[in-house]
Formats: structure tokens, sequence, C-alpha cells
């Protein structure tokens, strides 16, 4: 069995490892095509490097640019590959602009096509991810759920068939790497940092980093919380704090905030189990805080990982200064344990077994 596989964006060559190493492990051809949608060391090739992923057999190298321009650019060239190489499945992750650009070709070319990580919602139709998912979903004629909400989710949208609840492969390559990120990782001993005495920040969602006054809103929460954060800064991120104001530049340096570049997956992972709490508007992070058992603030008003709010691990802030604050000093681990709500470790496995079972078949019509 043939599949082209597309990824492009950081949280998507860790969704893809270890379902990369299950498709191989059972004899079939998986042909891994990077968008270039992340494109620098940082974003991009370390994951690689740290996952041991095979290279990608094809690099688009479509790199930045407007949604419109960008998602056409992959379009263009993913419709190449299928093309050329005529797989019998069409494999996407997530929820970003190569998602929907690998999902639009397959469909435009009656292949095959199964999404991983399917039936998300946050009922935000603000965010360019809520339509990326939508249209994704309703394109694929495989939905590998991680959840049962993710399920119930497609029921409701009146999908009843196709629907597999598979588990997190975020999940799978926790339980994978998290042994090998303690042994190799020096990053706590690097900046002096001792297990659960930091809090651990990211920031990269265009409506709070692109909106000057919600992106000083949690810097100023950032700098009143009275306990050292380890702040790995995006390169959007990065470049929004440089347009700020002198005056509250100059309160983050003399702050206990520690900004850092972006790190590989070894050294996060590493940073999120000893970290007290994480603050963040990731999504792939809100799942690693509870798979690590460590208190998540969202800064964001809603999430598709509602299950990590129900059980308490998570809670929704949004980018209001003083509720950051507020929660960061008095937060604390709920006292049950995490439910396993996002499977059992073994989803890459149940995704290979899916795409095996169901005979790929063209669809009709030009």
């Amino acid at each position: 069995m043939k599949i082209v596989s597309v990824v492009g964006a950081r949280p998507q060559f860790i969704k893809a490892a270890p379902v990369s190493k299950a498709l191989r492990n059972a004899g079939h051809n998986e042909i891994l095509v990077h968008t270039g949608q992340h494109y620098d060391y940082g974003m991009s090739q370390v994951f690689f490097d740290e996952l041991n992923i095979s290279e990608p057999d094809i690099n688009l190298e479509v790199g930045s640019g407007s949604h419109g321009r960008q998602t056409g650019q992959m379009l263009m060239r993913i419709e190449e590959v299928l093309l050329r190489e005529q797989p019998d499945w069409v494999l996407v992750y997530g929820d970003t602009n190569s998602t929907l650009a690998g999902a639009l070709t397959a469909v435009k070319l009656r292949i095959t096509l199964a999404h991983v990580e399917a039936g998300l919602r946050s009922f935000n139709r603000e965010m360019p991810e809520e339509h990326n998912r939508v249209l994704t979903d309703h394109c694929s004629d495989l939905l590998l759920c991680p959840t049962q909400t993710a399920v119930d989710n497609m029921g409701n949208e009146g999908i009843t068939t196709g629907a597999e609840l598979v588990g997190d492969t975020m999940y799978d390559a926790v339980l994978q790497f998290s042994e090998v990120a303690r042994e190799r990782s020096s990053i706590l001993k690097d900046f002096g940092l001792k297990s659960k005495k930091y809090l651990l920040a990211t920031l990269h969602r265009p409506y709070n980093v692109d909106v000057p006054e919600s992106l000083g809103e949690i810097l100023r929460a950032f700098i009143e919380i009275d306990e050292p954060i380890v702040f790995a800064v995006h390169p959007r991120t990065q470049e929004k704090i440089q347009s700020l104001g002198n005056s509250l530049r100059a309160q983050l340096t003399n702050s206990k905030v520690r900004l850092i570049d972006p790190v590989g997956y070894l050294d996060m992972l590493l940073l999120e189990q000893n970290a007290r709490i994480i603050l963040t508007d990731s999504g792939g992070m809100q799942k690693e805080a509870y798979f690590f058992g460590v208190p998540c603030i969202t800064l964001r008003p809603e999430t598709e990982w509602v299950e990590t709010v129900e059980a308490g691990w998570n809670m929704l802030i949004g980018s209001d200064w003083s509720l950051i604050v507020e929660q960061a000093r008095t937060m604390e681990p709920p006292p049950e344990s995490q439910r396993q709500v996002f499977g059992n470790g073994h989803a890459s496995e149940l995704i290979v077994h899916a795409l095996e079972v169901i005979i790929p078949t063209r669809r009709a019509g030009g």
C-alpha cells in the first residue's frame, strides 16, 4: 500500500512520527511530503532529527505568506506529487493550511483521504484552523478521531460512517520519547532550572500576538507573576514584541521572564514535565500538560480539548492580565489524576490497521 503523508508545521511532525514508524514497520510505502509551511531549523528540521523520522521524500519549500497565497502554492505543488505517485491514500494531520491543501488536492484527484486528529471543534469560526479542520473532515473518507468527543462531533454534523476512535498520536509520541528526553536533554541544567520551580509559556495565535492590546495584556501578566517564567518565543511573536513600546519591553527585560528561542521536541518535553504550570495558546501543549499531570492555563477563550478542562487540569483564561496572574498564583493540580481519554498509546497501530482494512476507492466524477 502506498501512502502520501502531508505535513508542514511543527505539531504535525510530532503527530506523524509514530504513524510513520508504524506504517514502515508494517511494510507499507510511505512518501512523506513536507510543504515547507514551517521551514527554519528551530521550527522544522530539528524535529526530523530528534524524532528519528526519515528525511522528507519531497520538500515543497512553500514558505510563509498570506493564507490564500500559501494554500494556493501548496495545492499546485501537492497536485504534481499526487499525479506522479498515484497513492492509495493521502494522509493529512491536524488543522493547518498544509492539512487543507492536502485534503482538497486529494479530493480533486479522487484519491482516498484520511484525516488524523479528525473531529476537533473549538466552535470559534474566527480561527482559520477551525475552517481548515471542518472542511478537511467533510472531505475525508476516513476520520481518525483522538477522543470520543471528536467522534460525537462528527455525528452531530451528520457524519455517521468513516469516523474511527483511535486515540491521540501525540500521546504515542510522548510515551515513546519522554524517557529519551530525560536521558538526552540538558536544558534544565543549561538554564539553571529546578523542577516545579518555574512556569513555562508559549504564545503564537494571531488573535493574541497580532493584536497589540492582547499581546500587551499577556506580557503584562507575565511581568506581574512573581516566579521565573521560561518563555519560548515563536518567531512571529518575537517580531510583534519588538513592535511594542520601549517601556513594556524594558519591563519584560527586567522581570523574571526568560525569553528563549523555540526549542526542539526533546527539550520541550523536559521543560513541560518539570514546569509547575504551563501557560499557552497551543493545542498540543494543552494535551502534553495533561499527559504529564501539569496544570495548564490556556490563553484562549475556548479549546478543542474540552476533556482537559472538564477534568480540572486546564483553565480557559484568554488574555485578561489580572485573571492570568490570579490563576498562576492559585492554580494547583486537581485531586483526581488524569483520566485516560486520549487512548492507550497505540493510536498509530490502530491508524495503520484502519488504512489496511478499508479498501481505497477512486471517487466517481471528474
